[in-house]
């Protein structure tokens, strides 16, 4: 690992902590904490990744860290995006990594401005105590709050001097969840433009989405479920036939929900692989570029608790100029809608959208790329963080 004190007074030091190998073949989540790692370089920043992973998550079980199929992708990933220098996959409660050693990361970590801790998922006394700024970094807003209140499940909230959520309406009166008891300061998901350019090619004749049907379990409060995808779409699956537009969803879903895939299917649904489109960053990137635009469906917690959610994955599709037609969160209080985004709270929102898609394309597609612009230009939404931190060079 370099220098981290070079040129000090110009840069920060930011170890940045999250997942991008733990779920093998998920290439948007590993885009969703790239854009932090590779926007912090390009603001000049001196930035660290690392990856602490779970026993229970290597693969084949018994083999040795290094050995294993998250190493291999962990690896690919690093070095694709040139930040293999400056990244470890750190097997949890233990010193055994992959990529940079643990003393290392331990003496970057003792000369560090700042900890971006997605989730709290570094929770090693040895890494965490030297950092100064410590800022957990909640990208499931609703869930997380809702888990460390009404469930009693630790989220890993000590430990750190800031928060900082992308549900744009935590704390607000708008929003149903509570807060933990912290200030959480609201930011947009950063999206690197130069590694998600605007796209000129003609694109298949589809609107997309990458997802799960269910990451989780619901969470039931005071008569309101905080549901998953499935539950969002089902209220939606006669879609399809109610307009001339074909719908592709790439999203896994488990072969037992035969039922909802039956449904999908019968209702004119096209279903693909996400392992197979979607399962590195390059082909999850390639996919959305190539798709028309996407239809952004959301799970029923983010919209139910009206957090304010806006997905990095409808981020990238904006700033590849490929419009997007989302479910309302309530971030429509936040974002320019109507052109490029438009926003959907039922079916008849959608079949509007898809009308006026078909008329306007090339409006929508110049429109979407201004929005991600002037909304989640990495450089923008990063700087502006820092600066909310107090850790602006």
């Amino acid at each position: 690992m370099s220098d981290g004190l070079i040129h000090r007074r110009h840069r920060l030091s930011v170890l940045v902590c999250g997942t991008v190998a733990a779920d093998v073949g998920h290439g948007g989540v590993s885009w969703s904490v790239l854009q932090y790692v590779l926007g912090l370089r390009r603001l000049g920043h001196d930035v660290c990744l690392v990856e602490p992973i779970a026993a229970t998550k290597i693969e084949p079980i018994g083999s040795p860290l290094a050995g294993s199929t998250a190493a291999a992708y962990f690896r690919k990933v690093v070095e694709e995006f040139g930040i293999a220098d400056k990244s470890a996959l750190l097997l949890a409660k233990s010193h055994e990594t992959v990529g940079a050693s643990f003393e290392e990361l331990r003496q970057f970590c003792k000369r560090a401005d700042l900890l971006i801790n997605i989730n709290g998922m570094l929770t090693d006394p040895a890494l965490l105590g030297s950092m100064p700024v410590r800022v957990y970094l909640d990208l499931d807003p609703a869930f997380v709050q809702l888990w460390q209140v009404e469930q009693g499940i630790d989220m890993r909230l000590d430990g750190h001097t800031h928060f900082a959520s992308v549900g744009l309406n935590i704390g607000t009166p708008q929003c149903s969840v509570p807060t933990c008891g912290v200030e959480w300061i609201k930011t947009l998901q950063p999206v690197v433009l130069e590694e998600w350019p605007y796209c000129e090619q003609e694109p298949m004749d589809a609107l997309t989405t990458v997802g799960n049907w269910r990451g989780y379990g619901s969470i039931h409060v005071n008569g309101i479920q905080y549901g998953q995808k499935a539950h969002s779409l089902r209220p939606l699956i006669e879609l399809p036939g109610r307009t001339r537009e074909t719908f592709v969803l790439a999203m896994r879903i488990d072969p037992a929900e035969t039922k909802d895939i039956e449904a999908l299917k019968v209702h004119g649904w096209k279903l693909v692989s996400p392992d197979d489109v979607a399962g590195s960053p390059s082909s999850y990137r390639n996919f959305i570029q190539n798709s028309k635009g996407e239809f952004g469906i959301a799970k029923s917690g983010y919209v139910n608790s009206r957090c304010g959610w806006f997905s990095d994955r409808s981020a990238a599709y904006l700033a590849s100029g490929r419009p997007v037609i989302a479910q309302d969160t309530g971030f429509s209080g936040h974002l320019p809608t109507g052109k490029g985004l438009m926003v959907f709270a039922n079916a008849d929102d959608v079949a509007a959208a898809v009308d006026s898609l078909r008329k306007e394309y090339s409006l929508h597609q110049s429109a979407a790329r201004q929005i991600a612009v002037e909304y989640f230009d990495s450089e923008k939404v990063l700087a502006r963080l820092l600066n909310r931190l107090g850790v602006t060079p």
